[in-house]
């Protein structure tokens, strides 16, 4: 099996855990690994130059323009051929890869899913740890979404570990995306257009995910979000 897993990075030099990706990178040399520079304005291109220098199963994409999340994991799917899944994952490692690797392991098992998502329930005996206001917020846009926007049952959409068929992967992230931070469910919108998500798309709860913060998403860029969803309604439906 061929897997690219691919990591954005923004600024990330304060935050990137230089030991933990040394021991992803060792660790699972059966995935290949693309790290895409987001038109980063510190140093953090020479980090991820310095990862490929040392770890053959990796790359390195250098976006000159900082797009967002979104438009930097389309520009790597964009240039990933002939491989069997893709996945995205985030930088800060709130999510422990061996919980990525449990979803791409499932992903090779179950071919009739389309799209795999972590998710982050709290549930007895696991570690999954998040502050009660994100927890909250996280419910109350689930419910919109599974309500109005994509009509079918969702419990998070915004988890950042996913695992996808290429070919799924080639045809939903052709077009740029409406929303910098909500591609998530604009990617499910686009596949609902041939598709059953019930039938193509598996939730699977993490056994470990810990709130990292110092988040990427500005007040501003908060206070855009309901618009936003409007936007992928409007688009869409």
């Amino acid at each position: 099996m061929n897997i690219v897993i691919v990591i954005p990075f923004y600024n990330e030099v304060e935050r990137i855990k230089l030991e933990n990706f040394h021991q992803i990178f060792d660790g699972f040399p059966r995935y290949n690994f693309l790290l895409v520079d987001d038109g980063s304005s510190d140093n953090t291109i020479e980090i991820l130059e310095q990862f490929k220098s040392k770890f053959s199963n990796v790359e390195v994409l250098k976006l000159n323009k900082n797009g967002g999340k979104a438009e930097a994991i389309r520009s790597a799917v964009l240039s990933i051929s002939d491989v069997d899944f893709i996945s995205y994952f985030d930088a800060d490692l709130a999510t422990p890869f061996s919980e990525l690797d449990k979803l791409i392991q499932f992903s090779i098992q179950n071919p009739n899913y389309k799209i795999v998502m972590g998710a982050r329930i709290k549930l007895i005996g696991n570690g999954v740890k998040r502050s009660l206001k994100r927890h909250y917020f996280g419910r109350i846009f689930a419910t919109i979404v599974s309500q109005f926007i994509l009509k079918v049952a969702v419990y998070d959409t915004q988890c950042g570990a996913k695992v996808i068929d290429y070919e799924t992967a080639k045809l939903i992230f052709e077009k740029p995306f409406v929303s910098k931070w909500l591609f998530d469910v604009e990617l499910l919108k686009r596949l609902q257009k041939t598709n059953d998500l019930s039938e193509v798309v598996k939730e699977i709860p993490l056994e470990k995910w810990e709130e990292i913060g110092n988040s990427k998403i500005k007040f501003s860029d908060f206070l855009k979000l309901p618009f936003q969803l409007f936007q992928i309604y409007r688009k869409y439906d």
